[in-house]
């Protein structure tokens, strides 16, 4: 305690500088942790700007989940699935309807003893069951495809974890590329047969065009021109009549069976060229994703070690 006169008392007590002032809200606080002694300090933290509809606790958007989910969709095995249902549809289905109208052409006009077109019945009853074969195959095929295309697909590996990969799944990879190589092939030779009944049935159409031409200028008669089936291979020599001239020819070309025949082996024709293309688009994201189980399966062998 300070001893002197009261003046020097006094001015001790002005110039004296507070060693520990409380303000007024340090006393509120006290006030609160007084009355509620359970309550702790709050520590405020700093809280990262919004970006789009991400919120504050890390949860993402709807926005950003779609977008991320639209990143790891194989749009190439995508397309080339479309493509590759597409035109085996239309090959299988076209196909079968247009074999059976052409042994009905056939039976009515070009061979009237059965025992001539047996062979060719029987094949055609045959490539019937192979296509219904072929659209079953390549409907399963399709899928499994697609489906490797996902799992392979870097977006939907960040999705699920990190990466991993096995021996056996990088020889079924493998497997795919070369039987998808095999299927390429193999529907190049079907699309150039498809296109044998597209030009035997252009070639009847257009002597029946100029059939028509001849008797509207009147410079030949029709009688003379004629189309003989023989000479294609697909009747013996021996069938009667194998062949139709003039009139007769005429109005073949005129019948509904010839129509939709000719026309569903084009839109059949067309089928299979679309099906030689998702093939080929099934190739390269094949050998890509190959490449990338390979390459994938190196780096995680090298960090390793």
């Amino acid at each position: 305690m300070f001893k002197g006169s009261i003046s020097e008392r006094k001015l001790w007590k002005q110039n004296r500088v507070p060693s520990f002032v409380i303000t007024r809200p340090e006393m509120e606080i006290g006030r609160y942790h007084w009355m509620y002694r359970s309550s702790r300090p709050h520590r405020y933290h700093h809280v990262p700007a919004l970006r789009g509809n991400i919120s504050p606790l890390g949860i993402q958007g709807c926005f950003e989940c779609c977008i991320k989910c639209l990143g790891g969709v194989p749009y190439a095995s995508l397309v080339a699935t479309i493509l590759c249902f597409s035109g085996v549809a239309l090959f299988c289905g076209c196909g079968h309807v247009a074999l059976t109208g052409t042994v009905s052409i056939l039976e009515q006009h070009f061979s009237t003893t059965a025992s001539d077109h047996a062979l060719l019945s029987e094949v055609i009853q045959l490539m019937q069951y192979v296509i219904y074969g072929i659209a079953s195959f390549f409907f399963l095929y399709g899928i499994i495809l697609l489906a490797e295309g996902f799992y392979t697909t870097s977006a939907v590996k960040e999705l699920h974890g990190e990466f991993k990969t096995t021996a056996c799944g990088r020889c079924i990879s493998g497997m795919f590329v070369f039987l998808t190589y095999v299927l390429g092939v193999a529907w190049l030779g079907v699309f150039g047969f498809s296109a044998v009944p597209v030009f035997m049935f252009y070639n009847i159409w257009s002597t029946c065009e100029v059939i028509k031409s001849f008797q509207t200028n009147m410079t030949v008669p029709g009688d003379q021109i004629c189309v003989d089936i023989r000479q294609y291979g697909i009747i013996p020599w021996n069938a009667v009549p194998g062949k139709a001239c003039g009139p007769i020819l005429e109005n073949i070309c005129n019948t509904n069976e010839f129509y939709m025949s000719y026309h569903l082996f084009i839109v059949a024709c067309a089928g299979a060229g679309a099906t030689v293309i998702a093939l080929l688009i099934y190739m390269m994201a094949t050998t890509y994703n190959y490449a990338v189980l390979k390459f994938k399966s190196r780096e995680d062998c090298c960090t390793k070690f």
